[in-house]
């Protein structure tokens, strides 16, 4: 698998894998999603590809504090080969290379499959509870759900 930074020309696999892996909601539009992470650290939005196709992506951040992975998918048929990690990895070099001292992301609790690859890469539960409070809807109120994350 090559790693690359994201092109525009991406956008619609990038999609198609966000939602074959199940990282979409409806509340979340990804294609704003996209669009904000090309305007803050686009050089951090990495995709992983194969024969011409988009196979995993991730994008990452950097606050001067510590950096964020979100969006990490590998698609289905691809997962359990290593790409995953391969891209954990790249963004780990990314943020050591920036002085970042600590990554940090969400899973959400119910995803023992994704809670066990990350334990497996040395990631382990911090005593912290994510709170969100969304600025910008992608929907209008009526379309989002009462309770949830952002």
């Amino acid at each position: 698998m090559e790693i690359r930074p994201y092109r525009e020309a991406d956008e619609d696999q990038v999609v198609a894998l966000w939602q074959a892996c199940g990282l979409t909601r409806p509340w979340n539009d990804p294609h704003k999603d996209i669009a904000r992470k090309l305007a803050v650290q686009r050089e951090l939005f990495l995709v992983g590809e194969r024969e011409g196709r988009v196979v995993a992506a991730v994008m990452a951040g950097y606050d001067g504090h510590r950096a964020w992975v979100y969006y990490l998918a590998v698609a289905p048929g691809h997962q359990g080969a290593g790409l995953g990690t391969q891209l954990v990895r790249r963004v780990e070099q990314e943020m050591l290379a920036r002085g970042c001292p600590k990554v940090s992301l969400l899973v959400r609790s119910s995803n023992a499959q994704v809670l066990a690859f990350y334990r497996k890469l040395g990631y382990a539960q911090d005593d912290a509870v994510p709170l969100g409070k969304r600025l910008i809807p992608d929907l209008p109120e009526t379309s989002r759900p009462r309770s949830g994350p952002p």
